[in-house]
């Protein structure tokens, strides 16, 4: 199935994409010119602010400090369906805001996108303003649900009960027959978004999401985009500053993403990087002792045990204490583990959730962790997180690749993770067979021109390398500077690191710009 949240995921085989929109040629987007910049009644909006609705209950709330008032308030900005026609259509993009607490002068909005393509900003921010409560005393926290996203003209392809088949549907097929069938599924699934979606599926790419960002900077009275932006929004916000390099203000860049890199490198590279995380969580793992650890007395024992876990679940899925009946599949079992990758937070839970599986022959932890990457609720509903990956993904790819391609390549990826590799492959036929041509130019981030970005990047980080982190400041150009954490898990400013976070803070706050190369941890 698909692992969300990641620049390319693992629903890979299903049809993932990363952000672009295309009109149906499957060439280029070009940058925004005066005839088609939004007209004056776009720009000039009002939003009526108002009590947001359907918000998610914090997680862990029960633990977090208090929220400081006033309460966070939603908002609906139009925009045009189409900025190259921007007097035709339009859609709703939702926007949540919580307005700074003080004390101290109001500097004025920072706007987040904390990642996908696919995650809705909105419930992002509600969640987590108590992470970010620094930051609030001078800015008005905002972010929105992108297009295609959540609240703001959602892309759907399938139903609910569909959507569970297809996360238990084998994603790593071992001959001709799996073949077909996880290819079949994909067409349908295609098929899908097409009949549901199909009027806004050309326009959900990310240069058009970019362009969202300046009608939503223009409505919020600010100037200059100040911006902080995490894995793909990383890649939104390099966007942004190539088309509006003049309009960005402070800009952190946390998590990035090499836009610059084939589909083929994309996922290799980040095959690997996940293969390095799940052996720092066993080194760790072993190093608790047999009692915390049951799964082995070394970082190889507990990778052979995890890998022959995963490896068993291809034949025989483990029960669960699901109440709709659901087993633990081998597709559900990797996306629970990748899933726990992205925060050391959650390396608790994979342990006890492996162990549990090896021991007691118990999958409902590891099936907890996959629903909570796949965007399922406990009421069996899901988020539309996948399709919107879907749809962005392969409106920023122009890339199609063919089943004998893909069966060339899986030698490769199995050989940089044994675990993750064979899922990651297949998943290079995400696209293959999708309704809408992809932008070849999605990814352009140059933006020599720009004030100073910060760009952030985690040694550790499974789901964006270390590496792409150095890139994109390369490609952004001009004044953009590099900040390292030597740490563990999906970004750096949210693993809490005091040195990362006093950096990212001094620079949003007042404007200091950390020297180029400076590292923590």
């Amino acid at each position: 199935m698909a692992r969300t949240g990641t620049v390319r995921s693992a629903l890979a085989a299903l049809a993932l994409c990363t952000a672009a929109a295309c009109s149906g040629g499957g060439g280029e987007t070009p940058d925004p010119g005066p005839e088609d910049r939004p007209p004056a009644a776009i720009i000039g909006q009002r939003p009526s602010w108002g009590p947001c609705r359907d918000l998610p209950s914090p997680a862990g709330s029960r633990s977090r400090p208090p929220v400081p008032a006033p309460a966070p308030e939603c908002a609906v900005v139009t925009v045009p369906l189409d900025y190259s026609e921007p007097d035709g259509d339009t859609i709703g993009l939702t926007l949540i805001r919580a307005r700074a607490t003080g004390p101290g002068e109001r500097i004025g909005s920072l706007v987040l996108n904390f990642g996908g393509p696919g995650g809705s900003g909105v419930d992002a921010l509600a969640d987590s303003l108590d992470r970010y409560a620094r930051l609030r005393t001078r800015y008005d926290l905002v972010s929105l649900d992108p297009r295609g996203v959540g609240r703001s003209a959602p892309v759907t392809c399938v139903d609910d009960r569909r959507m569970d088949d297809i996360a238990a549907m084998d994603d790593s097929p071992d001959d001709a027959a799996e073949e077909r069938a996880f290819l079949d599924a994909r067409l349908s699934y295609d098929k899908g978004c097409q009949a549901r979606a199909g009027r806004v599926l050309p326009y959900v790419g990310t240069p058009s999401a970019a362009r969202d960002l300046d009608v939503v900077r223009a409505v919020l009275g600010d100037a200059r985009l100040h911006y902080f932006g995490i894995s793909y929004g990383t890649w939104l916000g390099g966007a942004y500053a190539h088309q509006k390099p003049g309009d960005v203000g402070r800009a952190v860049l946390d998590g990035a993403v090499d836009t610059g890199l084939s589909d083929v490198e994309t996922d290799l590279q980040q095959t690997a990087a996940f293969e390095r995380a799940l052996g720092a969580f066993a080194a760790s793992c072993a190093g608790q002792g047999a009692t915390a650890c049951p799964l082995g007395r070394d970082r190889g024992q507990v990778l052979a045990k995890v890998g022959g876990l995963l490896g068993g679940l291809d034949a025989r899925p483990l029960p669960t204490g699901d109440p709709a009946g659901r087993t633990l599949t081998q597709s559900l079992g990797v996306t629970g583990v990748m899933a726990a990758l992205y925060s050391e937070d959650l390396w608790p839970v994979l342990r006890e959730g492996l162990t549990e599986a090896a021991e007691a022959e118990d999958g409902s932890k590891l099936l907890a962790l996959a629903d909570l990457q796949l965007g399922r609720r406990p009421d069996g509903r899901y988020t539309n997180s996948v399709a919107a990956n879907t749809a962005i993904t392969c409106a920023d790819t122009a890339e199609r690749r063919t089943l004998d391609q893909v069966r060339r390549l899986v030698p490769r990826f199995t050989e940089a993770s044994p675990v993750f590799g064979p899922s990651m492959a297949w998943g290079l036929l995400q696209c293959t067979g999708w309704p809408v041509d992809g932008d070849r130019d999605a990814g352009r981030v140059s933006a020599p021109g720009a004030a100073p970005i910060l760009v952030v990047g985690n040694t550790g980080d499974p789901a964006t390398p270390y590496a792409w982190s150095p890139a994109l400041a390369r490609a952004l150009g001009g004044k953009a500077v590099l900040l390292t954490l030597k740490g563990q898990g999906h970004g750096a400013y949210d693993t809490g690191d005091a040195c990362v976070r006093e950096a990212v803070d001094r620079y949003l706050l007042d404007g200091a710009v950390p020297r180029n190369g400076t590292t923590c941890g």
